[in-house]
Order: C-alpha cells, then sequence, then structure tokens
C-alpha cells in the first residue's frame, strides 16, 4: 500500500485465535525507525533545553481584563515562566513530597496548570489530571486512587474539591488555589486537618530554600492520566517521559517531510482541555520548539474572538468545535455576508482542482486572496495547520474546511494509551479525505480480525480491530494489571477500533468492537457504523441507536437539526418553536421516512432500520453524564436516561 512498508507478515489465527494482519509503519520511517532520538531523558528537558534556547520569546500568554472587557494577550517569557517553576517546585517539596509523589490539577487550561505541570516534571512527581467535566464522584476517586497529597485548583473549582473530604484526606493534605479563597472554604479545609494557600502565598512558602532536582529517566512515569470511560470508574493511564519523548520524534519527523517546522514564530491557543492527552502533547510540542501558547477565556461563545486576538498559526480541534465553526461560516454565506455567488463560484474552482490533485495554495490562488481570507480571518488569519482528533470529523465538514480555511486541515488518530497521534492523514492528499491517515513514524499498526462482526484482517479489504506497538504506548493502567493484559498482548495495544485500510496507506475508522449487541433473532448490530450512516443525513445532528437480545428490532433517540425541522414545518404548514414541533407526530413520521429511504439506499439490512424513534430538542451533552470529555457516547447512561422513552418506543411499535 501507498505510504506505507510492511515490516510483518500477516497470519492466520492459529488455535482459535484470531487472524492478524501484516504490520506496517510510516514510508518516513523505511530507513529510520524509531525517528531520530531528541537527545532528552524527561519532559523536563523539552522545556529546561528550551528556556536555555529562548530566554527571552514568548510562552504563556493570556487576555488582560480591564472593566470586564477582555483585551490584549499580555505575556511572560520562557525565562519568567521558568523562574516562577522553580519557585513552585521548591514550595512543593517543602511540603516533604518526593520523586513519585501525586500531584492533582484541576481546572480550566491557564498559564498556572502548565507551570504545575512543569514543577511536577522537574521534581519527578506525578501530574495528575482531574477532569474539569466529570463532577466530585469522579474527582474523589482520582484524588483516592491516585493517592493524590498536593492538588492545585482554578478559584471556582476549589469548592468541588472540597466536596471530596473526607474521603480524599487518607493522602491528600494540601490545597493551593489559582486565585483566592473564601474564608469558609480555609475553615472547612482546616477543620478537616489540611493546609489551604492562595497561588502567591504558596509560591513564597519555599524562600530561601533549595532542593536538588532529582535524576529522571525515559522510562518514569511522567503523568497518570485517567481516562473518562463510558462504563465503570476512570482508568489511570500511566505515561512515561518516553511516550511523550516517542511522540514529539514522530511528529517532528512528520513536519519534516512536508518541508515544513513549529518554531518561536508559532502561536497555539490553548483551549483543549490540557486534562486530555491530546492537548498535552501539543502543548509540549510547541513548548520543545520555543513557540507561544496562548489561552482562552473558558467561554466557547468567545472562543472565535479569542481565536482573532490571539491569531494562532497552528489549531487543534474537535469535531464539535469545528463543526460550531462550520454552521456559523454557513450562516454567514447564506446571509450575503461572503458574496454569497462569488463564493459559490470559488469554492467550485478550488474544489475542483483539490479534487484533481492540486496543491491547495495553489487550487484557488485568486480566490483565497479576495473570498477565502475573509474566512481565514475568522480563525485569526494567520493558520496554516488545523489537526482534528478525538472523534470522526463529518466528511463534508472536512472538505468544506479544507477548502476555505486557506490551511491544511488533517484528521488524527490516538488514544490516551497510545500518548495521543499515532495516525495523521497528509496535507494536499485529497484522498485521505474521511481517514485519519497513515501511521505517524514512531508505531507499528496492524488489524487483527473480528470473526464475530464479519471483520477480515486479511481479506480483500483488510479491516479489524486495530493494534498499535512502538515506544509511545503507555505503561500500563495504575493499580489494574488485569485490565492491563487486557488490551496489551506481546507488545501489541487493542485499542477496540475497527479500522480499514484504504489503497493509499491510510485508515478509516469504521466501528467500533465493544458497541455491538445481539437481537432476539440472533442478528449481530453493530450501533456505532449504523450512528455513522444514519448520522450522515442533514436532518440529524446526532443519533443514539439502541436494541438489546429481547427485542427484535432497533429504535433511537435524535438531536434533529433544528434548521431542517423548521424548514420542513413552514414548508408544510406546521406551527410550533423547535421544542413543539419535536413532539409533533407528523414531524416524527417525516424523520422515520426519511430514515428508512436513506437505510434502503445504503443497502442496510432489515434488522438494521430503525423501527421507532425519538426527536429530542437538547443535544446530548456532558453536563447531564450523556457524554465523555471527548464527546464519546455513553451508552449505559443514555440508556439510564432514556428508559422511560425507550419503554415506550418498543411498546408502541410492537
Amino acid at each position: 500500500m501507498k505510504n506505507l512498508v510492511e515490516v510483518e507478515k500477516g497470519r492466520e489465527g492459529i488455535n482459535g485465535a484470531p487472524s492478524v494482519g501484516p504490520a506496517y509503519r510510516s514510508i518516513l520511517a523505511k530507513d529510520i525507525f524509531p525517528p531520530p532520538d531528541l537527545g532528552l531523558d524527561s519532559c523536563w528537558d523539552i522545556f529546561r533545553l528550551s528556556v536555555e534556547k529562548y530566554p527571552d520569546s514568548q510562552m504563556l500568554g493570556r487576555r488582560k481584563i480591564v472593566d470586564g472587557k477582555a483585551g490584549e494577550y499580555e505575556w511572560q517569557t520562557y525565562k519568567d515562566v521558568y523562574d516562577i517553576v522553580m519557585n513552585l517546585g521548591t514550595s512543593i517539596r517543602s511540603l516533604g513530597i518526593e520523586k513519585g509523589g501525586r500531584c492533582g490539577i484541576y481546572g480550566a487550561n491557564c498559564p498556572e496548570w502548565i507551570v504545575s505541570m512543569e514543577a511536577c516534571n522537574a521534581h519527578g512527581i506525578y501530574c495528575v489530571p482531574l477532569y474539569d467535566t466529570l463532577g466530585a464522584g469522579a474527582v474523589e476517586f482520582i484524588l483516592c486512587h491516585a493517592e493524590v497529597e498536593i492538588a492545585f485548583a482554578e478559584e471556582t473549582k476549589v469548592g468541588e474539591l472540597l466536596k471530596t473530604l473526607p474521603a480524599s484526606t487518607k493522602f491528600l493534605k494540601t490545597i493551593v488555589s489559582f486565585g483566592k479563597v473564601k474564608p469558609e472554604q480555609r475553615e472547612t479545609v482546616e477543620k478537616h486537618g489540611l493546609a489551604i494557600y492562595e497561588w502567591n502565598d504558596f509560591l513564597a512558602l519555599g524562600g530561601g530554600k533549595h532542593y536538588d532536582l532529582p535524576l529522571k529517566v525515559k522510562d518514569d512515569i511522567c503523568t497518570i492520566m485517567y481516562t473518562s470511560g463510558t462504563t465503570g470508574d476512570p482508568k489511570g493511564v500511566m505515561i512515561s517521559n518516553r511516550s511523550i519523548l516517542s511522540v514529539i520524534a514522530g511528529v517532528k519527523r512528520f513536519f519534516e517531510s512536508e518541508n515544513e517546522e513549529i518554531g518561536v514564530g508559532d502561536v497555539y491557543l490553548s483551549y483543549l482541555p490540557l486534562a486530555h492527552i491530546f492537548d498535552r502533547v501539543v502543548e509540549d510540542l510547541f513548548i520543545c520548539h520555543g513557540a507561544s501558547i496562548g489561552f482562552w477565556r473558558g467561554d466557547i461563545k468567545g472562543l472565535v474572538e479569542d481565536m482573532g486576538v490571539l491569531k494562532p498559526t497552528i489549531l487543534c480541534a474537535v469535531p464539535r468545535v469545528l463543526d460550531r465553526i462550520y454552521s456559523g461560516l454557513q450562516a454567514k454565506i447564506s446571509s450575503g455576508v461572503f458574496l454569497k455567488n462569488l463564493f459559490s463560484i470559488g469554492y467550485k474552482y478550488k474544489r475542483r482542482n483539490i479534487f484533481k490533485g492540486v496543491k491547495q495554495e495553489d487550487a484557488g490562488f485568486v480566490f483565497d486572496k479576495f473570498v477565502f481570507s475573509q474566512i481565514k480571518q475568522v480563525l485569526g488569519g494567520r493558520v496554516r495547520f488545523i489537526f482534528s482528533g478525538a472523534a470522526p470529523l463529518a466528511k463534508h465538514v472536512e472538505e468544506f474546511m479544507r477548502v476555505v480555511t486557506c490551511a491544511h486541515l488533517l484528521q488524527g488518530f490516538g488514544l490516551t494509551e497510545t500518548c495521543a497521534v499515532t495516525m495523521l492523514s497528509l496535507p494536499n492528499d485529497i484522498s485521505m479525505l474521511g481517514t485519519v491517515g497513515p501511521p505517524v513514524p514512531n508505531i507499528d499498526v496492524r488489524l487483527e480480525s473480528v470473526p464475530e462482526m464479519g471483520y477480515d484482517a486479511l481479506g480483500t479489504i483488510p479491516c479489524g480491530e486495530i493494534c498499535i506497538r512502538g515506544e509511545s504506548l503507555f505503561s500500563g493502567y495504575y493499580k489494574r494489571d488485569d485490565l492491563t493484559r487486557e488490551v496489551l498482548v506481546d507488545g501489541w495495544f487493542h485499542t477496540g477500533d475497527i479500522g480499514e485500510w484504504q489503497p493509499n496507506g491510510s485508515m478509516k475508522i469504521i466501528d467500533r468492537k465493544k458497541n455491538i449487541f445481539k437481537l432476539s433473532q440472533g442478528e449481530y448490530v453493530a450501533v456505532e457504523n449504523l450512528e455513522n450512516i444514519y448520522g450522515k443525513l442533514p436532518e440529524i445532528d446526532s443519533i443514539w441507536v439502541y436494541g438489546n437480545s429481547f427485542e427484535s428490532f432497533l429504535v433511537a433517540v435524535i438531536n434533529p437539526s433544528r434548521e431542517a425541522i423548521e424548514n420542513w414545518a413552514l414548508s408544510n404548514g406546521l406551527s410550533g418553536n423547535f421544542e413543539e414541533l419535536c413532539e409533533n407526530l407528523e414531524v416524527t413520521k417525516y424523520i422515520l421516512g426519511l430514515i428508512s429511504s436513506f437505510a434502503r439506499v445504503n443497502k442496510l439490512k432489515g434488522f438494521e432500520i430503525i423501527k421507532g424513534i425519538h426527536l429530542d430538542p437538547v443535544l446530548f451533552d456532558m453536563e447531564r453524564d450523556l457524554l465523555t470529555p471527548t464527546y464519546k457516547k455513553k451508552r449505559p447512561q443514555l440508556l439510564k436516561y432514556y428508559q422511560d422513552v425507550i419503554n415506550g418506543l418498543y411498546q408502541i411499535n410492537k
């Protein structure tokens, strides 16, 4: 296959084991695997060496607030940040916390988050991010499970930490607020025998003291990052210095192959949660190259404005964010803001050239300058790469953004256990549209057959469970060797995702191994695949498909498209607001009819056609615990929340 090198033959299954396909690695790694070593031993070295190389370069910035309004970004240099990190590390050590200790960090991205992380790196202390979206129950579990001794928290999250008392006090002894501490909070903390500090007071705690930095090696654990999971308690993914260094080396090799590099002049907008591996690795990558990191204000509604002020050069996003940008741009185009007719002509012209293989920057130069430059300005005017990860990006959104943003939009794939990016699509290769690209140069990938789902890794079109091998893999689940052994077999990590190799060497994610169930007639249903198919209907924003072994057909809860429903209602003489229309039987029949027709067009089997639906005007969200922080559906929680609805759908449609 193009863009890949075969490094290990596939084989048929032995003694009932599933067959496995050949192992492949990136063509970029043909002669150099793994990529050249960065010459570093730890994540601390990344920051330390950048301070030496770029002491006066801008490192961390946030918008200055004047009279309640956000102004320009104010910056701290690499040397400024280093001095604060050293003070903070001394204060932590003054509490008796040594190498291997556990430090929790809780809250939205901000300079203090990075400073706390680097202080942990300096002293070999495990950084344990606390999830900002999972509530006190998960925070309490992580604090106790990871044996966290000190926790840093955004001012607004201190109250959430206090809800974990007294359970967390077995290990937790100190809380540090990035901002103020209320008198009643101090009283509560001290009542439980803990100490609490405001940020500046804690920085002064270690004054006059000195602690030598401990020796750190590649295999030392750098962070325990808990995955939210869709069932059960969070799992503590142990990530070593080696894992992060390996990923950075692989991404560096990727950029070099495209004659690109990240440098001092690059600027990154930090808004994806630092508690997730995606953003954590990207920020380490930027620090490694002496680039600048500007933080958003924490409000999704102000994200585009933050972009306009910061003017980032590289943007990372999850599909939900890109969907918002796409919808906003479509609304402006429809209203004539971007000269609708001229935009349409330019879009078709540039799209046609891109699909002919013309490089993006040459595909529509005149239209880029006079039409699409306006859209580029929405993202700040300087973005040259947009990376999308965490979930599949709709193909029409990816195509649109590739054409109009004047930037390379690349989809990637990775998990916490693989230290983020493991596959990444290539710029100027439109054949990779809808895929996550080939492996990055620091890992091997193979497929393993899943016979019960009909996926054959040795078939004409190889498909199966994606398995990954390489130095970027995690070191295991903390205190859960049993779970580690389930997914890490003979050096191969089993992702649970079903992929399909494409002729160009890219991987297409087509299903999820565990999201299958058997209907009462014995037929297996791959629910995630069906959701991907039905989700292509423009009338559907989001869909959760459900079935079980006691029923013979499928039902679904759907978040319909407000615009599509309101337009259809208007043209069909139906009145009422969006919420009322979602309860209207005629609208339900209309959507159900679309689903049935769409299923036939896509040649779905009879048992894969949804027979009953409920329209919910409120999008699935994290506030109701229906989505993980990376926007994956929490299926058990969805069932619990909609149980009465599901029961009703089965009762009505029998």
